[in-house]
């Protein structure tokens, strides 16, 4: 059974930082690319951050110079570094892994964790 499970989330000011975490399980996770999504109330879910298995890390336009995403294959984790944040980044964020193995995809999602920033 693959699961991914995210951590960190929460309240925090603008200008703070917040670091989420999302363990994976039930995949080899070298093998997989991951990435960071996030909805907000009223709007589309939108990629926030990408971290291929191999290749370079991707950033959505509004979280550039302000959040880092990175990976431990070792701990199936992928983390994303929060920094600066402004109230626009309140939404639940959602961790992915997606690879095509064998000719078919596979894509799997977290249960999503809440950031809220307050002004």
């Amino acid at each position: 059974q693959v699961q991914l499970v995210e951590s960190g989330g929460g309240l925090v000011q603008a200008g703070g930082s917040l670091r989420l975490s999302c363990v994976a399980s039930g995949i080899i996770f070298s093998f997989y690319d991951m990435g960071w999504y996030r909805q907000a109330p009223g709007k589309e879910r939108e990629l926030v951050a990408g971290i291929p298995s191999l290749g370079s890390t991707t950033y959505a336009d509004s979280v550039k110079g302000r959040f880092t995403i990175s990976r431990d294959n070792a701990k199936k984790t992928v983390y994303l570094q929060m920094n600066n944040l402004k109230p626009e980044d309140t939404a639940v964020y959602y961790c992915v892994a997606a690879s095509r193995l064998n000719g078919k995809d596979y894509n799997y999602w977290g249960q999503g964790t809440q950031v809220t920033v307050s002004s």
